[in-house]
């Protein structure tokens, strides 16, 4: 699966990158917000990851821009920004997760993987039968 990681902090992103691949994502790598929509424009991700805090604009303008236009790729706000109410107009806004800096890179793998879980997306729940009739998860 591939992802999109919009970090200004090369070597965080680097880091994270590595991370990720360790999980079995493939992951592209920008660094300001102009190179991020150039890559949504021509990439389909199954997820983005994306910090507020970019040197040429603000990562939340990225996500009003996804959600105005109904792009319903998930997306993972990744920042320092970590006050009550910046997380909740993140989540507000159209984030479908909100990380703040420091983290454990174990806790963004299984965000990535919980939001790839939800109907509909890519690891999305399947139903399969089972014994006597009944339906597991």
């Amino acid at each position: 699966m591939r992802l999109l990681l919009v970090e200004d902090n090369e070597d965080l992103a680097k880091l994270l990158a590595q991370g990720l691949s360790s999980a079995g994502f493939d992951t592209d790598v920008f660094t300001t917000a102009g190179d991020a929509r150039t890559a949504i424009a021509n990439v389909r991700y199954a997820a983005i990851i994306l910090d507020l805090g970019l040197p040429d604009g603000d990562g939340m303008s990225i996500l009003r821009e996804l959600r105005g236009r109904g792009d319903p790729t998930p997306v993972i706000i990744l920042t320092a920004r970590g006050g009550i109410r910046d997380r909740v107009n993140g989540l507000r806004d159209g984030a479908d997760d909100y990380l703040v800096k420091p983290f454990a890179l174990e806790e963004l793998h299984a965000r990535v993987e919980a939001i790839l879980r939800r109907p509909g997306q890519i690891l999305g729940i399947s139903l399969q039968s089972c014994c006597a009739g009944k339906v597991a998860w």
